[in-house]
């Protein structure tokens, strides 16, 4: 496909073989195509790699930590689980704003497959490690999710944010294991669907097409009724027409409504479907 951008006409083009699109440059529709495109280019040049939170690095679109804060914001847990920890940044978000929020026994537990030694150890040195509990192990094997549901236990409102490992089956099985723990009217988020459309960029795999947290995440959706698989709404959309993230995270976010009518034992594999 082909973008061709205008800016004496004021159109975007676009183009893909045979058919042809011209839009207003200066409309919904155009912005959103502007927008993927922008951050199809920007992950493969690494453009996530750039930005840290209180001194450490964090993996993140600024614009999901902004989206995901005013959700903290609202639902003010007393939990946040994540999984993947990186170099321990986006733990640090988390702690500062239940920190700033007031919610001093308010806790961020972060899982990794395996934390660096110089990663627990800035982590353990920084003014905000009395907030952050490290778990080390695969955050899908049973040990793993019953220290977690230990750690939550009695204490509402649970928060989970899955950004570990990125695969359909993966994800497929975080979201089985870790969405009981969630609490009504918070949420479980599963990161980095964006796979899906950057699967021909320069770094990427061709198989993110299908192998995504996106597709494990309509898989959930369809067997989870409990849960509003929404993007949660503006908080202040004003008079603009976009109504869409500029995200690495589209298709991520699960409200719980109601509560599990027959959930899986937490740990269990999950089917995925095709």
């Amino acid at each position: 496909m082909k973008l061709l951008i205008d800016t004496t006409a004021r159109t975007l083009t676009r183009v893909d073989g045979a058919a042809e699109t011209t839009l207003d440059l200066y409309t919904k529709e155009a912005f959103e195509a502007i927008s993927l495109e922008w951050v199809r280019v920007g992950w493969s040049l690494e453009y996530y790699h750039t930005f840290s939170w209180f001194g450490l690095p964090v993996l993140q679109l600024p614009e999901d930590m902004l989206r995901l804060q005013e959700v903290i914001y609202q639902v003010r847990p007393s939990v946040i689980v994540e999984t993947g920890i990186f170099q321990g940044g986006s733990l640090l978000f988390h702690a500062s704003l239940l920190k700033a929020m007031g919610l001093d026994d308010a806790r961020v537990i972060g899982i990794d497959v395996e934390i660096p030694a110089h990663s627990r150890e800035n982590l353990r040195r920084h003014p905000l490690s009395s907030h952050i509990t490290m778990i080390e192990g695969d955050s899908t094997a049973p040990d793993v999710v019953s220290q977690v549901k230990a750690a939550v236990s009695g204490l509402r409102p649970v928060l989970v944010i899955l950004d570990s490992n990125h695969t359909r089956d993966h994800v497929a099985r975080e979201l089985e294991a870790y969405a009981p723990l969630v609490s009504e009217g918070s949420y479980i988020i599963a990161t980095d669907g964006i796979m899906k459309d950057i699967a021909d960029v320069p770094r990427a795999q061709s198989e993110w097409k299908t192998d995504n947290p996106y597709t494990a995440a309509l898989e959930f959706a369809a067997r989870h009724t409990e849960f509003l698989h929404q993007q949660p709404p503006w908080l202040f959309g004003g008079k603009s027409p976009i109504a869409e993230n500029v995200t690495y995270w589209p298709g991520a976010w699960f409200k719980r409504v109601a509560p599990a009518a027959s959930a899986p034992e937490a740990g269990a594999p999950a089917s995925t479907g095709g």
